[in-house]
């Protein structure tokens, strides 16, 4: 398997994103899960230095790993020499609680220089983090064939939790919803004009997921897609993880936001709701009740068609998004109320919550399709455009694990970007 070569023009930039598997979890005997790849220099020394070969004949402009073993002093260094060397500013941030693994960000002196860095800590039980990088192109490019402008980037590494179970899948979009909240403060504070929003990382769940829907309703798009013309529908055609249960499944993804009208893009905390509503739905459905009788069954009344805010709460509760650690807070549940009760009368039936029970965040028909266009107008932005996307191994882009791949359990995934106007 030859990795993939990244040459591109003088303004194109590109990114990868590569869940290198800490050798604190990687596991090397089946019969003793106990055992793993950190107990063995030789062994995470080698696959290491393997995955470093890689990432510098890439030559990214941007590289987010995830999984780095940020404890172990001879591994960091390795990274830190040899990306420095090829030119690179790193960045490196642990997972809270002394989790032994953590996030490393990496940019080109070449094609980047920094603006400011910031880190975000989740301060939650899966210890999770994310790094923001607020970055500006070296080389300028013409605008309107009159003007230079410096493409600016908004750069994010994570690593959401695992879904270890259903009941995590509040914990997973509470960690989206922050990340996109402190972009959103991060843009006020700074007084930032439009930029494009560069995601990057291992979100752990697939195109099915109530992540990647959230994603979508915020105006995000899942640049591998992009590039090969796949729907949001299209979830078996390529696959990124081959996970500790032996499933395989796209997981890793480069997401993109351009540019657009304040009033073009749902505000966030519409999206929010109408994600846990999905979330509620789910669950429910998944306790094998049937979508129209829920309401009736959570009132303990089966021929009624109104729901109260006690039995909202149970309802809440039997979805596993109240009543556990990482679930929905007090006030967050009576805004869920309020967001269903609409007249204020405390109660509503079925067809009142129709709407956002019956949300569907994204059409699963339609095609992952850039917000970017050529226009007249005045105002226009500078914004990405997805060239090109490529996942190492190639096997994994038709949806297959290579056994002979070794260097992780995740594939590499590079995405190459040109600026383009956007109109605003």
């Amino acid at each position: 398997m030859r990795p993939n070569s990244s040459l591109a023009p003088s303004t194109s930039i590109s990114c990868t994103t590569f869940n290198i598997l800490a050798p604190i979890y990687k596991r090397v005997d089946q019969l003793n899960q106990s055992i793993r790849e950190s107990h063995f220099r030789a062994l995470w020394y080698t696959r290491n230095k393997k995955i470093l070969d890689l990432l510098l004949h890439q030559r990214s402009s941007v590289i987010c790993l995830q999984e780095v073993w940020v404890a172990n002093e001879e591994l960091v260094n390795m990274y830190h020499d040899r990306l420095a060397t090829a030119g690179y500013s790193i960045f490196q941030l642990p997972r809270t609680n002394r989790r032994g693994d953590g996030l490393l960000t990496a940019i080109h002196k070449d094609y980047f220089e920094l603006v400011n860095y910031r880190e975000l800590l989740f301060n939650d039980f899966g210890d999770r983090v994310a790094q923001l990088l607020h970055v500006k192109s070296v080389t300028p490019f013409p605008l309107n064939g009159i003007q230079d402008v410096q493409q600016e980037v908004l750069i994010v590494n994570t690593h959401l939790l695992f879904p270890h179970n259903s009941s995590l899948s509040f914990a997973r979009l509470q960690q989206v919803y922050k990340i996109l909240e402190y972009l959103e403060a991060y843009e006020k504070e700074n007084k930032l004009s439009h930029m494009p929003i560069i995601l990057c990382g291992d979100w752990n769940g697939s195109k099915r997921g109530h992540v990647y829907k959230f994603l979508r309703s915020q105006g995000f798009i899942s640049s591998f897609d992009v590039a090969h013309q796949y729907t949001d529908s299209d979830a078996h055609r390529w696959v990124s993880h081959r996970n500790h249960r032996g499933n395989i499944c796209g997981v890793d993804f480069i997401w993109l936001c351009n540019p657009t009208s304040s009033n073009s893009r749902k505000p966030l905390r519409t999206s929010w709701v109408e994600a846990v509503f999905s979330i509620i739905k789910y669950q429910l459905q998944k306790a094998s009740i049937a979508e129209d009788k829920a309401f009736a069954f959570l009132g303990g009344n089966k021929q009624s068609d109104s729901l109260t805010y006690s039995c909202f709460c149970q309802a809440l509760q039997m979805a596993k998004l109240t009543g556990i650690p990482h679930g929905l807070s007090f006030q967050e549940t009576k805004e869920l109320w309020a967001r269903a009760d609409l007249d204020g009368n405390g109660v509503f039936d079925y067809e009142k919550l129709k709407k956002p029970w019956n949300m569907r965040m994204v059409d699963q028909s339609e095609k992952c399709k850039e917000s970017v266009m050529e226009s007249n107008k005045e105002e226009e932005a500078v914004g990405l455009k997805v060239e090109r996307a490529v996942l190492f191994p190639q096997e994994t882009e038709k949806g297959l694990w290579p056994e002979d791949y070794s260097l992780s359990d995740h594939a590499c995934l590079t995405v190459q970007f040109s600026p383009v106007k956007s109109a605003l």
